[in-house]
C-alpha cells in the first residue's frame, strides 16, 4: 500500500461488547467467548488502521458492536465536483451494519450494499453516497431496527476526504 492506494477492508463475523472495557470487539473464527486471546479489539483495529499509509481507508463491518469505532461524524456532501474535492482529502472511514447493538446473522446490510454496488450508475460514488443510498431500507428491513453507521474514524489521519468507487466501463 503506498500514499497513493485505496484500501478498502471488509468484515463479516461476529462481535461483542464488553461492558467493563467500555470496548467493542470482533470475534474471529478461533475466538471463545470464554477467553480473550483471540478477540480483536476496535481500538487495535483503529491503531492498524491509523498505520497505513493510503490516500483512502475504508472499514466496511457487518458485526455486532462495530460502530464503537467511530470518534465523530462525516459531513456530507452531493456533486461531482464536491466528490473530486473530497477524492483529494486523505480520509479513514468506517461503514458498520449497526450501532452498539446485536445485528441479525442473516445480514440486511450486506443485502443493500451489494445490491447498490450494482445497481450504481454513477461514474464516481463516494462512499459516504453510497451508504446514504441503503441506509434507510436497512433500518426498515432488518428484523431488529438495526441501524447502519457511518463516519470518520477519529485520531488516525482523516482530513476530511472519502472513499471513492470508480464505475468500471460496460465491456
Amino acid at each position: 500500500i503506498t500514499e497513493r492506494d485505496h484500501f478498502l477492508v471488509f468484515y463479516a463475523g461476529h462481535g461483542i461488547w464488553d461492558e467493563r472495557l467500555n470496548q467493542g470487539f470482533w470475534l474471529p473464527s478461533d475466538a471463545r467467548l470464554s477467553s480473550k486471546a483471540q478477540w480483536l479489539s476496535n481500538s487495535t483495529i483503529r491503531d492498524y488502521i491509523g498505520g497505513i499509509k493510503s490516500k483512502h481507508t475504508l472499514l466496511i463491518t457487518d458485526a455486532c458492536f462495530s460502530c464503537s469505532i467511530f470518534k465523530e461524524r462525516a459531513v456530507s456532501f452531493e456533486n461531482s465536483r464536491a466528490v473530486l474535492e473530497m477524492y483529494k482529502l486523505t480520509s479513514r472511514k468506517a461503514m458498520t451494519s449497526g450501532a452498539l447493538k446485536t445485528v441479525p446473522d442473516k445480514s440486511v446490510f450486506i443485502t443493500y450494499l451489494t445490491k447498490n454496488l450494482i445497481n450504481n450508475d454513477q461514474p464516481l460514488l463516494s462512499a459516504e453516497e453510497l451508504f446514504r443510498t441503503f441506509k434507510i431500507a436497512v433500518i426498515n428491513n432488518s428484523p431488529n431496527g438495526q441501524v447502519p453507521q457511518y463516519g470518520a474514524i477519529g485520531q488516525v489521519g482523516d482530513e476530511g476526504g472519502d472513499f471513492i468507487f470508480l464505475k468500471r466501463p460496460d465491456k
